[in-house]
């Protein structure tokens, strides 16, 4: 009897949770309808951006002449913390343009790991901060020394 009683309870519970739900989310805040009758007086469609990304443009430039390296490949690594689980690890890839130039579109704000590698320089990695929504990183590369 008391197993059935159990079982009866936990699923009148569930019954119960399934019904609130629909009726709490259906519901919203005065402040919420008036800033939703707002916007759709405008015309206007706003869209979500995520607030903690920024784009990163990174020069890279070698030797006492300060050449712009093309082809070279940039590495931005970054840690997502997290509360509750691991802490996410990722990482963006890029190559540079014939000017030296590449761009980090969604970079996230924070401390990230700039990494740079080109064939015929020194491989080059450092962390920054990143601040800024639009920030230039200036890199020089020097060249690796001779082997004999």
């Amino acid at each position: 009897m008391a197993r059935v009683s159990y079982r009866f309870s936990v699923c009148l519970g569930f019954a119960l949770v399934a019904l609130a739900a629909p009726r709490a989310l259906l519901r919203a805040s005065p402040q919420e309808k008036q800033d939703k009758a707002d916007s759709s007086d405008k015309g206007e469609k706003t869209k979500i951006r995520p607030e903690a990304a920024s784009r990163i443009t990174i020069e890279v430039k070698g030797g006492t002449n300060e050449v712009p390296v093309e082809n070279a490949s940039v590495y931005v690594k970054y840690v997502e913390e997290r509360t509750l689980r691991k802490d996410k690890k990722l990482e963006l890839n890029v190559k540079t343009s014939r000017d030296g130039v590449a761009h980090v579109p969604n970079a996230p704000m924070g401390r990230a790991l700039v990494q740079v590698i080109a064939e015929g320089w020194k491989t080059y990695g450092r962390w920054y901060d990143i601040t800024e929504e639009k920030q230039i990183i200036k890199i020089r590369l020097e060249r690796p020394p001779k082997w004999y």
